[in-house]
């Protein structure tokens, strides 16, 4: 049987090495392409530590002071307004009293009143699960959105005139929010402990705190893990007026 390599009618051996040569050179030509755009990225920094996460905590805190600056000029602001347009508005006694009972229940005017206030806090940083109960998660040791969300329902369930989160005022529009283990309410960020304020009956404040659901199991975490749970009453609090913007941007009016 003669050789087909040596026959002049046999198949032709392909150059199988120049395909995997290209493929070589396609691969190292990415690489080199990774490596310049992980470069301009770092901009000659280490990718793997906390820089970036440190630069971005400070950002995140310096907009929030910015925010608060701006809140306190729109408040002037709106108090020159409001000045202005009660000065000639050609109202009667009854309708300006009327007026102002509004803006109290909007929220947009302070409020003095006996008042209760809860903090809630983070458990601690070495917190152990007391005896009978389950080693704790990383979740089960930081306050939740749903934590201060249960806590302000069950203040306006208590008959709350009005609530104050942090240094905020709340209005209808106020959305309590949670990033991570940090506040994020009217454009500003504020981390644990975090306090609300309710203006109203001490004692019906507290009844509706002691009957709320998603608080009863919130003290079980108390009870667990060590979670910050504190009710204080207050005999005389004054609640800032709301002094952002009150503009509804999705909302329509009901016919």
């Amino acid at each position: 049987m003669s050789n087909s390599a040596d026959s002049p009618g046999g198949p032709v051996r392909r150059p199988w090495w120049r395909p995997v040569r290209l493929l070589t050179a396609a691969v190292f030509a990415l690489a080199g392409m990774l490596f310049v755009t992980s470069f301009n990225t770092a901009k000659g920094t280490n990718l793997r530590t906390d820089d970036s996460l440190l630069k971005l905590s400070d950002l995140i805190e310096q907009r929030s002071q910015g925010n608060a600056e701006l809140d306190r000029s729109t408040s002037a602001l709106r108090k020159d307004v409001d000045a202005l347009a009660r000065r000639d508005d050609g109202s009667t006694e009854a309708e300006d009293e009327k007026l102002r009972a509004l803006e109290v229940a909007a929220g947009t005017e302070k409020l003095s009143g006996r008042a209760v206030s809860v903090t809630l806090n983070d458990a601690p940083p070495n917190a152990q699960a007391s005896p009978g109960f389950p080693e704790p998660q990383a979740n089960d040791l930081v306050i939740h959105q749903q934590d201060l969300q249960a806590v302000v329902n069950a203040l306006w369930q208590g008959g709350a005139r009005g609530i104050q989160v942090m240094d905020q005022r709340l209005i209808s529009t106020s959305a309590v929010r949670c990033v991570g283990n940090t506040l994020i309410l009217q454009g500003r960020v504020y981390s644990p402990p975090y306090r609300v304020t309710a203006v109203g009956d001490p004692d019906r404040l507290r009844e509706a705190l002691t009957a709320s659901p998603a608080i009863q199991n919130y003290q079980l975490y108390v009870k667990a893990y060590g979670l910050g749970w504190k009710v204080d009453e207050r005999e005389a609090v004054t609640l800032p007026g709301y002094s952002g913007t009150v503009d509804l941007h999705y909302a329509k009016p009901v016919q």
